[in-house]
């Protein structure tokens, strides 16, 4: 017999003594629940901070995850073949969006890759949709859209909204919590076009272990997950960090160098359009090349499962190959 809701809550508001986490088929239950509009936006709130302040389990994120899979909304049946997944939801504060030229470049090489991702209430951030604009770029609204930009340039961006309208307004929550919740993390998992390898980013420490924990207990076989920029999907390269993924059931853990020597300044303002000269080999930015090499590297580590070195070494060939003529999606 399944628990209430009300029961839910009391399983994981106890405390850390008498408290108890959910089983794989309790979270789902109760994410389902929350999805469906069953519970009221009070339980909604308390069920999602009490999970904040506790923390998630791997085992409770995999079944809030099968839940929120079922939620996507059913055109993506019709999706086109995607080779990678990509996240987007951190947005960025101190640096470009330079993954936005590593997807460029790696498109060019016939990889076919989804990205998806949403603005948050509250945040003094650049994100994605923001860069389209910036570029005069259209964001895909519907999966035919989406088919039609893959199959024209091998990449595409879709916001959260169109794609799982719950989940979207789970992560709007925070404009009345002033907190995060789990839905943050969930976005960053839910890989709605189904393609065999995705890649995310995250912030905090031990999040990326738990990522790649998650996609093992899902049997989701090509998942990798590092601490990015910000949050981001991109290689901050004045760090070395690692990677955690997931190949076939099996966890690994790669390391990777820092990829420049010095902190380089950081820009006054992010303008996306400075990293169109740099992308025609009209200008240079130490930083930003760095990032978009090391960025590709993480890719190829995932969808080639190349060694670290050789995965720097290709990834370097990409860049310098690239067709630098600037793409128009419209």
């Amino acid at each position: 017999m399944s628990a209430t809701f009300s029961e839910i809550i009391q399983l994981i508001g106890k405390g850390k003594k008498a408290g108890q986490y959910l089983t794989r088929e309790q979270a789902r239950q109760a994410m389902s629940q929350v999805l469906n509009g069953e519970v009221t936006p009070e339980q909604t709130g308390a069920f999602l901070m009490l999970l904040r302040v506790r923390e998630e389990s791997s085992e409770e994120l995999a079944g809030f995850l099968a839940a929120c899979r079922e939620h996507v909304i059913p055109e993506f049946d019709s999706i086109s073949h995607v080779d990678l997944d990509l996240g987007c939801y951190a947005g960025k504060r101190r640096h470009l969006p330079w993954l936005v030229l590593a997807v460029m470049a790696l498109a060019q090489q016939g990889y076919k890759i989804f990205l998806h991702g949403t603005q948050e209430p509250q945040s003094q951030r650049l994100y994605l949709s923001e860069v389209w604009q910036a570029f005069g770029w259209s964001v895909a609204t519907s999966v035919s859209q989406a088919n039609q930009q893959l199959a024209e340039r091998g990449f595409c961006y879709m916001d959260l909204h169109h794609i799982h309208p719950a989940l979207y307004d789970l992560i709007q929550l925070r404009r009345l919590f002033g907190l995060r919740s789990c839905a943050n993390t969930l976005s960053r998992m839910l890989n709605p076009a189904g393609a065999p390898y995705s890649l995310h980013g995250v912030f905090h420490r031990e999040f990326d272990a738990r990522h790649a924990e998650v996609a093992q207990l899902t049997g989701d076989s090509g998942v990798a997950c590092f601490r990015g920029d910000g949050g981001e999907v991109e290689v901050n390269p004045e760090r070395g960090f690692e990677l955690y993924s997931c190949f076939d059931g099996q966890l690994v853990t790669d390391e990777f160098p820092a990829l420049l020597s010095r902190t380089q300044v950081k820009p006054r303002a992010l303008e996306p359009q400075e990293m169109r000269p740099v992308w025609r080999g009209e200008a240079e930015n130490q930083y930003g090349e760095a990032a978009v090499t090391g960025t590709i590297a993480v890719m190829l580590r995932l969808t080639e499962q190349l060694s670290v070195p050789e995965s720097l070494r290709k990834a370097q060939q990409v860049w310098e190959n690239r067709i630098r003529d600037w793409p128009q999606l419209d």
